[in-house]
């Protein structure tokens, strides 16, 4: 046997030197999507799941659903043998549900990169970003209208950021740029800039044909028909109306083989019932009409059973997030996704706090821990929200980013192989002593415990030599930090130059709108 190379002697410093450039060094880590080893919580019986099934399909077959501005859908609805009375639709009891079934029970998301692929249903949890608001904050800037370098920029951290899954889709909405242009670059954007898996647009059908044509030129056209490369957001107008904008992006994304997420946005009190069982009974009547008229229009096609609702203050009118009647919502909302064997959509990082502070944590953490035990499968909002959905956050962003990890760890529930059970550490220490320098301590250190790349653990002295920073001060410093470590995965040039020349041609067929 041959004798192994000597190793060279390092130098006193060169162990350390050589830890510091390795956490120094630029790493791009993408955790897989969450798999759960944990049972789901579930807080209705079999009795109040039955009552809120019947009551569903009371609300579809005595006072139906608006399906408004849209003959073709009334027609597909009449078609199929339901009750069309002027744009109300009544559907037969049944009918709907049946209809559902047709619909895959999970999916895949192909991201450009295929490591980055997302399996949407089952036991897996997706987390994706904030989505949707006009505002950003940084601790620099304040609070101000968002632009397209926001945009870029919030596709950048969510690149970076380990814990998250997905691109996500309208990160901010940038003012800066025609509303009827504007998709084009936020979707150049996380086509570019980013390589995992991101959302198509939904404010007009024409522009969720763009969605699809941009993916034919970055997959190609045959494999976008073949396979999910979009999950986009398709949001009832509550109660009970089904617009025709919000149905014709759907209807295209059906047509080609792209997912949606059906999903109620409600506001408890103001767009639903005050109570619990009442919002559930609205949410699942509107989720089964409007899964439903998805399947008809192409049956199979990828689509998730969503649910957005929070409350409102009585005092104030002003929505309301991580309470406990909206927990109570989800979890109940993933029982009856789970009964119609779905995908599920809820949670997010909800808060109604101006600043990423103490209110802003407790009520992210309360919706947050929800959706891991509530049997989330598509997580929007996951990181960054602000200010009930009206701010993008940057340090929000990378501290809720930060806390997806701890559900990745949940997640995994509790290990009794050998290693677990330590029975060689409790032997080797035995009463009275100590299990920092054991074995088992020694060989397991580095992966024991989860380690946040945010929080602060130092004590008093060290933290006040360093700044005495608060927790917004690192988040910002980090903002920084990984904007600064930005490097954009690389492209095929062919296909950027051919979606620039897609971009430059959309823009120049029609003229600014800011409306």
């Amino acid at each position: 046997m041959e004798n192994a190379p000597t190793p060279a002697r390092r130098s006193r410093h060169g162990g350390g030197a050589a830890r510091r450039a390795e956490r120094t060094a630029v790493k791009i880590e993408t955790a897989k999507y969450i798999e759960r080893n944990i049972p789901n919580f579930e807080i209705l019986t079999a009795e109040a799941l039955e009552i809120i099934e019947a009551n569903a399909e009371t609300v579809l077959a005595e006072i139906g659903v608006n399906f408004v501005n849209n003959p073709g859908a009334l027609k597909l609805w009449r078609d199929a043998g339901a009750d069309v009375d002027g744009e109300r639709v009544r559907i037969p009891r049944g009918l709907a549900r049946q209809l559902c079934a047709t619909a895959p029970s999970s999916y895949v998301q192909h991201a450009r990169n295929p490591a980055k692929n997302v399996v949407i249903g089952g036991k897996n949890l997706v987390c994706a970003p904030v989505y949707g608001p006009p505002f950003v904050r940084d601790a620099a800037g304040g609070r101000r209208y968002a632009v397209m370098e926001d945009f870029r920029n919030f596709v950048k951290l969510g690149y970076m950021s380990k814990w998250l899954h997905h691109s996500g889709g309208t990160v901010c909405e940038p003012t800066d740029i025609p509303v009827n242009k504007r998709h084009l670059d936020m979707l150049h954007a996380h086509m570019t800039l980013s390589d995992k898996p991101f959302m198509g647009s939904v404010t007009d059908p024409s522009r969720a044909q763009d969605s699809v044509d941009m993916c034919n030129i970055l997959f190609g056209a045959d494999f976008v028909q073949d396979n999910t490369v979009m999950t986009s957001l398709i949001n009832v107008n509550s109660p009970m109306t089904f617009d025709d904008v919000m149905m014709g992006a759907m209807e295209v994304y059906a047509r080609n083989n792209q997912a949606v997420i059906l999903s109620p946005f409600i506001v408890g009190g103001a767009m639903a019932p005050v109570s619990v069982a009442g919002t559930l009974t609205q949410v699942l009547a509107e989720v089964l009409a409007g899964i439903a008229y998805n399947q008809l229009v192409r049956p199979g096609a990828p689509v998730i059973f969503g649910a957005f609702v929070t409350s409102i203050d009585m005092n104030s009118g002003a929505p309301t997030f991580g309470t406990p009647e909206a927990s109570q919502i989800l979890y109940g909302a993933g029982q009856l996704a789970r009964r119609m064997n779905l995908p599920f959509r809820s949670g997010g990082a909800l808060c109604g706090s101006k600043l990423p502070d103490a209110q802003a944590a407790y009520e992210s953490a309360h919706t947050l821990n929800a959706a891991l035990l509530g049997g989330v499968n598509f997580m929007l909002h996951a990181c960054g929200w602000l200010e009930g959905g009206l701010v993008s956050s940057f340090e929000k962003f990378v501290l809720d980013a930060d806390q997806l990890g701890v559900l990745h760890k949940l997640a995994q529930g509790v290990g009794v192989e050998a290693n677990d059970q330590a029975m060689d550490a409790l032997a080797e220490v035995g009463p009275g002593g100590h299990y920092l320098g054991c074995a088992h301590t020694q060989a397991n250190f580095q992966s024991a415990f989860w380690r946040t790349e945010m929080l602060d653990y130092k004590p008093f002295e060290t933290w006040e030599e360093d700044g005495a920073r608060d927790t917004q001060a690192l988040a910002a410093q980090r903002v920084s930090q990984l904007l600064e470590r930005y490097q954009q995965p690389a492209l095929d040039p062919g296909i950027a130059e051919a979606l620039d020349r897609y971009i430059a041609d959309k823009k120049a067929s029609m003229p600014d709108a800011f409306t």
